[in-house]
């Protein structure tokens, strides 16, 4: 196995005039971690999730400068020998896997949010390894650490089974936590710090085709934000104000706060894909409110201080707009209720997803 690595690695070494460091093949040393500064910013709750998913560089990297996780980890979890290296570990000589810990407040993004990202970030149905890098170690688990959490990883790999995402069943198991071990100081942040290296190693073992392939990706060339001129030609008075100058609506009348069709909610001012109509609930708020996005990543979270309160806000990521703000007052299992304004969003029945472009997420509504 180790020579077949060696010379796949050849081979993208060749194809990219560079040199490919794999997950497998880098120097030993630990040091101090750095972690995130968003901590300050988001004072309050902390929780952990770890999960593994192959190259824990690959697995790190998507988690990082999202509002609501306070750091990002790479390490070695799930086996029984104490402080193992690096090296022990990508040569198979331990039972632990590479993942990542993630801490993050629980009072500004869900662990459902979280696993959401997770998923689409390898091969859930491999049960062999990761993409070109074989063996238990490249192996991936969901580790929960609480009740909640293995009730929703379950629940949610159910759901991806059901939804045809994937051609061959799930195989991740979702295992009790037992350790985490961080990672040498140099595998930290590696697509920072190593980032020709880093993009090319997803490339050449397969893993960006692959997620390419099964999920939306790009979709900051696909949704963009208009010139002033252009939205204001487009939008109302009210949305303008909403969108633009963060003003509310009025509770209770407003367009989407009773609806109950089957479909998602799309940003008003790049199109972009926010809120699924499976995660939307009767909070008797007045507004439409939603347990989750459907991608974090397309969410902003602000602290927003005005009227004399602390709040977060919820903005677009791709159309720069006002949505609302999120509070910590929900229903299982995420515990939040995004409440948006109507005015900032449009509704796309699922009857039309797939003629609106919407296809790729027409699974989530069902």
């Amino acid at each position: 196995m180790k020579n077949a690595r060696n010379l796949i690695l050849l081979v993208l070494v060749q194809a990219f005039s560079i040199t490919i460091v794999g997950c497998s093949q880098a120097e030993n040393g630990k040091d101090k971690i750095q972690t995130s500064t968003e901590e300050e910013q988001y004072s309050g709750p902390s929780q952990l999730a770890t999960f593994a998913g192959g190259c824990f560089w690959c697995i790190e990297a998507p988690f990082e400068g999202i509002p609501g996780i306070v750091s990002v980890i790479s390490g070695y979890s799930g086996g029984k020998e104490k402080n193992p290296s690096y090296n022990e570990v990508a040569g198979g000589k331990t039972s632990h896997r590479e993942s990542v810990q993630v801490k993050f407040n629980p009072d500004i993004i869900s662990y459902s949010e979280l696993l959401d990202i997770f998923w689409q970030q390898f091969d859930p149905t491999d049960e062999g390894g990761s993409f070109y890098d074989r063996g238990f170690q490249y192996t991936s688990a969901v580790f929960f650490h609480d009740k909640l959490q293995k009730e929703t990883a379950e629940a949610s790999i159910k759901k991806l089974d059901k939804s045809g995402v994937f051609e061959k069943s799930i195989v991740t198991p979702v295992i009790k936590f037992s350790n985490f071990y961080p990672a040498e100081d140099y595998h930290q942040d590696y697509y920072k710090k190593s980032p020709t290296e880093y993009y090319a190693y997803r490339k050449g073992s397969g893993r960006d085709a692959f997620i390419a392939k099964h999920w939306a990706v790009n979709l900051e060339n696909q949704y963009k934000k208009p010139s002033d001129a252009e939205i204001k030609k487009k939008l109302t008075k009210l949305q303008y104000e909403v969108t633009m100058h963060e003003a509310t609506e009025r509770a209770f009348s407003n367009e989407y706060n009773g609806n109950k069709e089957k479909g998602i909610y799309v940003c008003v001012i790049s199109g972009a894909p926010l809120f699924s109509s499976t995660d939307k609930y009767e909070s008797y708020s007045g507004w439409p409110s939603f347990t989750k996005p459907i991608d974090a990543r397309l969410i902003e979270k602000p602290v927003d201080r005005s009227m004399g309160m602390m709040r977060v806000e919820v903005r677009s990521k791709l159309g720069g707009s006002h949505l609302g703000h999120v509070f910590n007052d929900g229903p299982n299992p995420t515990n939040l209720r995004y409440c948006m304004n109507s005015a900032a969003m449009k509704f796309i029945p699922k009857t039309d997803m797939e003629t609106e472009g919407y296809g790729k997420w027409v699974w989530i509504v069902d």
